[in-house]
């Protein structure tokens, strides 16, 4: 029996899309990077974003010096998919000119990963919403 005849065998009738996973994924995923939280007076801007409609949520806090996103931390609760494109935003945001940051869009973050399952897209969402909202909460603060 091959492997196309056995996994069609395990879910008789099932027509869903298959979740993949992509190695990026995974090593994002289980080796998040800049994770962690910022104690009050450490950032300079801060944003929490959730999703109420899958119970994911996502805390992200920036550092920014000179112009530049110098320090970037998250906390991301949720899935495979929301963890991994939490982590992976914040290493393509961290040393961007806060323009630059604003024009990362989902599709960067989903593209650096070599891609995500489609019914998992949603949560590159929450990365990218939580980096602006945190540029305008910090921007809304120097005012």
């Amino acid at each position: 029996m091959d492997a196309a005849q056995d996994t069609d065998d395990a879910a008789p009738g099932y027509s869903g899309p298959v979740l993949y996973y992509t190695d990026a994924v995974i090593d994002h995923f289980t080796n998040p990077r800049n994770v962690g939280e910022m104690a009050a007076g450490e950032y300079d801007g801060y944003a929490c974003i959730g999703d109420p409609g899958c119970g994911d949520e996502m805390k992200l806090w920036i550092v920014v010096r000179d112009g530049r996103i110098s320090r970037i931390a998250f906390k991301s609760y949720g899935c495979p998919g929301a963890i991994s494109t939490s982590s992976m935003l914040t290493v393509l945001a961290e040393g961007k000119s806060l323009a630059e940051a604003l024009r990362i869009s989902d599709d960067d973050v989903v593209n650096a990963l070599g891609g995500i399952p489609e019914n998992k897209q949603h949560c590159s969402l929450l990365g990218v919403q939580a980096l602006h909202a945190a540029i305008e909460n910090m921007q809304a603060r120097s005012v």
